[in-house]
């Protein structure tokens, strides 16, 4: 294609158009003839369903996927991008910064924003001015809080992410894009990304935002784009959407129900929790403080808090996942003290746990999806020669897999390849093969589209009528109260209130969340 004929088909005042991606892996087209147009100095915001295609799009756009590995043309202020490879396209001034931050925890703020372009002075890295330009940077987002020399991992979330962003800056980027960014942030976290942002904005920066929390979506972006199956579905102003549309473009029709609720019945008390203490003496610091609550059959028992509340510390500990912690308080199970020193232990005596974090704590991404959903029942899957039953094994996967809808083309597909809504489903499937009576689920919808979230709260009620009992652990206020049929709500540790699904609004779990009990 000359130059003459690209000068017809792009607008010189798009700053940047996708036209006519397309993309396979293997024989599985991910996108498909996707077009899109973003202006310069917009937060473009793009929304679709874990495997519509979002990711593979931005990935294709920073230099992951190089052009030969797609079709269709990218057009960067007019002109066709051609990037080999990622450092080519920051070149161009297209950075992403992805959910979990590429950042490297022993080293220092400054050393993290100039990696791999560290300034010199004689082929010597100079310190002094990667140290002067690091503030510089951090002063431009107003963040002059964080001291250039301090360590990465002594650095909040919200505060790594800001060093992520000042990386994408010291790069002089014009497209910054945001995958995923608030999944792990506190509302206050939010609040100050959301400010950076704007002010991004403000200095002329693009930013392509990618998020499940369509309340985020509808606040930050200017202008969203659609993708359902790799297809571009609708392109149009942030004002020509509220949150049911974008559910009905992303899953191609409407959800009756956003939380499908279902009429439960408590019965006995299965799981009491007594004076349960959790004491980290590395700092020291008190996680959870004298902590008492029962789970009955029937119903899903809700955990709320705000961030650092110490409701994960709390179901880790009762999993035995916390073997250097100080650890006090009674568990029964059925009326039966248990002694919990480990995970296995806990498994054994029938409590499971879907944890927090799938990727790094759930999920082995190198290994395939059978092997993952055995994780947890291996010790009932070997055969009388002293191995694992592979033909027990697939069929135990594939029963799991049939029944909650999972999307692959093979069982022996790697679980990393997945998508998010797919690989939390293995994770749910893991932790149910060894048949628990109670099931702990820590963020169980975190990082997933609406669709996948409408899978598992179903999914969640089938266990509840086959009489397992589950405590759900949320940040997501409207998911707690859309299925949990009592709440108990923690902070800084206590628990301080507990609340009934039909007496339960968001402003009384809020002064709950906020207050201290003496």
């Amino acid at each position: 294609m000359n130059s003459k004929d690209e000068e017809t088909i792009v607008n010189e005042k798009d700053f940047l158009v996708f036209e006519n991606i397309t993309k396979y892996f293997s024989s599985v087209k991910v996108l498909d003839q996707v077009n899109c147009t973003i202006k310069k100095g917009e937060v473009h915001a793009l929304v679709g369903e874990n495997g519509a295609g979002k990711s593979t799009l931005v990935k294709i756009l920073a230099g992951v996927y190089p052009t030969p590995e797609y079709s269709g043309t990218i057009y960067l202020e007019g002109n066709p991008c051609d990037f080999k490879n990622i450092r080519h396209a920051e070149e161009a001034g297209v950075c992403i910064i992805y959910q979990e931050l590429e950042l490297i925890p022993s080293m220092s703020v400054s050393e993290n924003i100039f990696l791999g372009y560290e300034p010199k002075n004689h082929g010597i890295i100079d310190h002094d001015r990667m140290y002067r330009d690091a503030a510089i940077l951090l002063d431009q987002l107003n963040a002059a809080t964080i001291h250039p020399e301090t360590l990465v991992e002594r650095l909040s979330v919200g505060k790594q992410q800001i060093v992520a962003i000042c990386r994408a800056l010291s790069k002089h980027a014009k497209i910054i894009i945001f995958d995923e960014p608030t999944s792990a942030l506190s509302d206050s976290e939010v609040n100050i990304l959301f400010s950076i942002i704007r002010n991004l904005k403000e200095q002329g920066v693009t930013c392509i935002y990618i998020s499940h929390k369509l309340n985020r979506i509808l606040e930050i972006s200017e202008s969203i784009t659609v993708l359902r199956d790799g297809k571009s579905i609708i392109s149009g102003p942030r004002d020509d959407f509220d949150e049911q549309a974008l559910i009905t473009h992303m899953v191609g029709r409407e959800l009756e129900k956003k939380y499908p609720r279902c009429s439960h019945t408590a019965g006995d008390v299965v799981l009491e929790v007594r004076d349960f203490t959790v004491i980290d003496p590395s700092i020291p610091k008190t996680l959870v403080d004298h902590v008492s609550f029962s789970v009955r059959t029937g119903e899903i028992l809700g955990f709320a808090g705000l961030m650092g509340a110490g409701r994960t510390e709390l179901f880790m500990a009762l999993f035995g996942a916390y073997d250097d912690y100080d650890i006090t308080g009674e568990v029964y199970l059925n009326g039966t003290l248990l002694s919990i020193k480990t995970p296995r232990d806990a498994i054994k005596r029938g409590i499971g746990l879907v944890v927090e974090n799938r990727k790094e704590h759930g999920l082995v991404s190198c290994m395939h999806i059978i092997n993952n959903s055995i994780l947890a029942n291996i010790p009932n899957m070997v055969s009388s020669f002293g191995t694992i039953d592979e033909n027990l094994a697939i069929k135990q996967t594939e029963t799991y897999a049939q029944e909650f809808s999972l999307r692959y083309s093979s069982l022996e597909q790697l679980v990393g390849s997945l998508s998010g809504g797919n690989q939390q489903k293995v994770v749910i499937s893991k932790s149910l093969m060894p048949n628990p009576t109670v099931l702990i689920m820590d963020e169980p919808t975190r990082g997933i589209d609406v669709k996948a979230k409408f899978d598992i709260y179903n999914i969640m009620n089938k266990l509840i009528d086959e009489g397992v009992a589950i405590v759900m652990v949320s940040s997501e206020l409207p998911e707690i109260l859309g299925m949990s049929d009592r709440i108990m709500v923690m902070c800084e540790g206590k628990l301080t209130g507990e609340v009934f699904y039909h007496d339960a609004t968001q402003e009384k779990i809020m002064e709950y969340a906020t207050k201290i009990k003496e």
